[in-house]
């Protein structure tokens, strides 16, 4: 066994116990199905015995179970436990166990010396978050379960042994930092909760309610906070121990010695109650809203105005809820308890809080068919967020800004739904608009932030967001002398600020889509997609005539997610299958979409399609999927339209990028085959090169990110990377283009996940030696025409994040400035994607200019070739290129020339049309303009 092989083992080891989920699990193993295997099971059994030899029984016992789950799906029945040193039936420890056991002792070191500087700084710093949370934000790596059950054994052990007084402190430390890691921004919230729940309950060994009835309370009422919030476990048994917290706290916190505690936790009571699965519902709701009413005697407007208006906020969610009593005078106490909470509430002084009590009110409204009511207070709604953004962000950091949207594209959607119920096609389509692409939008609009505004419009808006920033910071935290005053002056501040603004924006909050509409060219439709919790729209965008929207029966969005879950189960899971089954898959998926009825709303003069794809709809060939299903001989999509199907992520991105005006398109840059491991490679771009006037391609082992770093890529039109690629679903600005010298001899001890990539078996890569999706955001590509991704899933996105949809490499360069970029949706075979380059290539300078439309027509063309290709065709595109295939032959070593043309000879083995699997020619896309 090579050392690479077994760090990579730990590695992944290290990988699934840092997963918050049984599904993150799941996603971590089909992303390294290459290490799935026996040396893998004896990695993790080996793990098992070292974390049981430690006390970490727990571990263990999980590490057991997945070298049990992993061995049946090997059809293996591995060794679930080693037998004792000189046992009856002992055996060596290998010489792979003895190196996971120095790694995992020295894994065990240095969370030991971490959870040592952690409590320390705590207890100096008299638990400072300004001190601790830079302790914590260079060391995420290790805020964990292995974490967690370092820290609980640690406590359990120290404490057993302590004198009283030193244990007393030593539990206050533990306790106060759980305060701070359930509390702490960043890295997995799912496993700061596990830690903080960890010390509370290491601190409560100790602060029993005899001895220290006041602390024991207030560490039973964080308990309950935790377990609240908890993201492991199952949520009913995680409701259950928060409501056992706090009503154990509420014995000591009682009314009258500790009212506003007692009042608060009566509020969390509530929530735990209201949100409680085991027990009837209509008797937990009940028991929910006797809670927020006691905690109403006690947190009253005058005295607790802020708390008084969370809670009426509550008591409306409770109502709402309620099964007993009067449906109608359930929903007006509701009403009531929601408009009460306005009255603190107020958008000027807590504009966040306005939000969330008015997106219940306005859901109430729409729940109980008032849409006119809804409609209005949605609109103020979404007003109110809109106008913050720039404050959230300035205030509280992109994280904060990007969970905000998260939370808050509910509340678009369900805006959208009461437009279409009223009849309001075009504002249905804005606020699609509006919820989808923004932050992507916000940053080209950053780029040229000072372009777009003159010099003393610039410094006006800075003046304003500065003086909005200090003002609301004063509100919220309490230092305001008149915030009432401060309030209704912010909300001026702000109304100027976006008014002066709105004047030089074309896109954003400002999107008018009749202005965009008018744009359009007469021949070009849109479809553009949206994906609600029980139906699918589809709104059909022509120049001319109103907006058409589709909408599917819930049937359909419960037969589209089956069908996403069992594509991206195959294609992570089961290759082979999800390849030989592909057209089958894109058959049933246009059934699912009903692209045969969208397309009768398309009106026949319109030849060329541009897709907006909304959530998971980005990984799919939608170009290719066939259409007239009923016919023998049914095309797809492609073929319907001369002008090309081309994709965008949204009508104000395109609508940006469409202002790009590059005509020229003479020079290339382009990335050559950096891993020196794609055989068809070459090929490609010597034959792509040979169209240009002029070229830079950094070949091989010259194609390194300082050389790109070394470029000036602004003076290029056509940017083509010919290489290998990964997408990464966890952290897309992790995914990147590989480049050569990048690639690890001597993996370290401690690899960092952050820094690192397993790309194949025994292959690790420095991605600080990638190109990144972090690092292509600042590129400048001013100049550029066209940007071609020829590598493997470089146009998937992040469909998880459900705050800005559109992540992923693609939007990297359409923000460093190209306004077209070609990409690929899977792992593409490296022969078919070298013919299918070249061909596209050869069709772009082979149309009369290049227009806007001329790069999805080119693409289009060269994947219908493609499909099409018969063997007699592949002789004769052979026979045209043989000298540039005699050139790169020469270039080979023999092994690889060998394979070069015997995997020819095997395609010419296949059936008539060897490249018809959707596999080979529909994977790449054309984004953008």
């Amino acid at each position: 066994m090579n050392e690479h092989r077994q760090q990579a083992y730990f590695d992944l080891i290290q990988s699934l116990l840092n997963c918050g989920s049984h599904d993150e699990v799941q996603e971590v193993l089909a992303a390294n199905e290459e290490l799935v295997d026996v040396g893998f099971l004896q990695a993790v059994e080996a793990a098992a015995v070292m974390s049981s030899q430690q006390g970490y029984e727990n571990t263990a016992n999980w590490l057991r179970n997945l070298a049990v789950q992993q061995g049946k799906a090997l059809n293996l029945t591995p060794q679930t436990s080693y037998p004792q040193e000189n046992g009856e039936n002992s055996k060596p420890i290998s010489s792979q166990e003895r190196g996971l056991e120095s790694l995992i002792e020295e894994e065990t070191q240095a969370y030991f010396q971490f959870l040592m500087e952690v409590l320390q700084a705590t207890a100096e710093s008299r638990s400072n978050a300004q001190v601790v949370y830079p302790l914590l934000a260079k060391n995420t790596d290790k805020l964990n379960g292995v974490f967690a059950e370092r820290l609980r054994l640690w406590a359990t052990n120290t404490l057993a042994e302590a004198e009283p007084n030193a244990a007393i402190s030593i539990a206050a430390v533990i306790g106060n930092f759980s305060n701070l890691i359930r509390q702490f921004p960043l890295d997995s919230k799912a496993s700061n909760m596990e830690i903080a729940i960890a010390g509370y309950e290491i601190a409560l060994t100790v602060y029993t309610r005899s001895a220290f009835p006041k602390d024991w309370a207030r560490t039973q009422y964080n308990l309950g906070n935790a377990y609240s919030d908890r993201i492991l476990g199952e949520r009913a048994d995680n409701i259950e121990h928060a409501i056992a917290a706090f009503t154990a706290a509420l014995e000591v916190l009682t009314r009258s010695a500790f009212p506003k505690k007692w009042a608060t936790t009566q509020n969390n009571l509530g929530n735990a109650y209201l949100y409680r699965i085991l027990g009837e519902r209509a008797d937990n709701i009940e028991l929910a809203i006797a809670a927020y009413r006691v905690a109403l005697e006690v947190t009253t407007k005058s005295a607790f105005g802020v708390d008084w208006a969370t809670t009426q906020n509550n008591l409306g969610n409770a109502y709402l809820y309620r099964i007993l009593g009067e449906r109608a005078e359930n929903i007006e106490l509701a009403i009531a308890a929601y408009s009460a909470a306005l009255e603190v509430r107020t958008r000027s002084a807590f504009p966040q809080y306005h939000t969330e009590t008015l997106s219940n009110l306005g859901s109430l409204y729409q729940d109980i068919n008032q849409f006119y009511l809804a409609y209005n207070i949605f609109t103020k709604a979404i007003e109110t967020i809109e106008s913050l953004r720039e404050e959230i962000v300035s205030v509280s950091g992109v994280e904060s800004k990007r969970k905000q949207a998260e939370e808050w594209n509910k509340l678009y959607s369900r805006m959208v739904e009461v437009c279409l119920e009223l009849g309001k096609k075009t504002e249905a389509i804005e606020y699609v608009e509006r919820s989808k692409t923004r932050n992507l939008v916000e940053q080209i609009l950053e780029r040229d932030y000072k372009t777009i505004f003159p010099p003393e419009v610039f410094t006006q808006l800075e003046k304003y967001r500065e003086k909005i920033a200090v003002g609301q910071y004063q509100i919220q935290n309490g230092k305001a002398e008149n915030p009432k005053v401060l309030a209704q002056h912010l909300q001026q501040l702000r109304n100027q600020r976006n008014e002066l603004q709105n004047r030089y924006l074309a896109v954003g909050y400002g999107f008018k889509f009749d202005s965009f509409q008018a744009s359009l060219d007469e021949h070009t439709a849109i479809i553009e997609w949206y994906i609600l919790n029980d139906k699918i729209l589809a709104f059909i965008v022509t120049k001319q005539g109103e907006v058409t929207v589709w909408q599917s029966q819930p049937e359909d969005r419960e037969a589209l997610r089956n069908w996403v879950n069992q594509y991206l189960q195959n294609y992570y899971n089961q290759k082979d299958q999800w390849l030989n089954n592909l057209g089958k898959a894109l058959k049933e998926l246009a059934s699912i979409l009903n692209i045969d009825e969208i397309l009768t709303q398309i009106p026949k003069h319109c030849d060329k399609l541009i897709l907006i794809p909304h959530r998971f709809l980005h990984l799919f060939p939608l170009h290719a999927i066939p259409i007239n299903q009923n016919s023998e001989n049914s095309s797809c999509l492609l073929d319907l339209f001369a002008g090309g199907v081309s994709y965008a992520p949204s009508c104000q991105l395109l609508q940006q990028v469409q202002q790009r005006q590059r005509p020229d398109f003479q020079s290339l840059f382009a990335i050559q085959n950096p891993t020196e491991d794609l055989n068809y490679t070459d090929l490609e771009v010597q034959v792509i090169q040979s169209y240009f006037n002029t070229s830079n391609v950094l070949k091989k082992t010259a194609a390194t990110l300082t050389a790109i770093n070394n470029t000036d890529l602004n003076t290029y039109h056509c940017a083509h990377f010919s290489c290998h690629g990964s997408f990464n679903l966890t952290n897309p600005g992790n995914s990147a283009l590989i480049l050569a010298k990048a690639l690890i001899v001597d993996t370290p001890t401690k690899p960092d996940s952050e820094r690192y990539l397993n790309l194949r078996a025994g292959e690790t890569y420095n991605l600080e030696k990638c190109l990144t999706l972090d690092k292509i955001f600042t590129l400048k590509l001013e100049k550029c025409r066209l940007v071609t991704l020829s590598a493997c899933e470089t146009g998937l996105i992040d469909f998880q994040n459900t705050s800005d949809e559109y992540i992923g490499l693609p939007s990297g360069f359409l923000l460093a400035g190209s306004p077209s970029v070609v990409s690929s949706l899977w792992k593409v075979d490296d022969l078919s994607t070298s013919f299918l380059m070249i061909k596209f290539y050869e069709n772009l300078f082979t149309l009369d200019n290049l227009e806007a439309g001329d790069i999805a027509i080119a693409l289009k063309q060269a994947q219908i070739w493609l499909r099409n290709l018969t063997i007699e065709g592949l002789d004769r595109f052979l026979e045209e290129h043989k000298p540039q295939i005699a050139k790169v032959l020469a270039q080979l070593r023999v092994g690889q020339r060998i394979i070069f043309q015997e995997s020819l000879e095997r395609i010419k083995q296949r059936q008539r049309l060897p490249f018809a699997n959707p596999y080979y020619w529909a994977g790449f896309t054309a984004s953008g303009r």
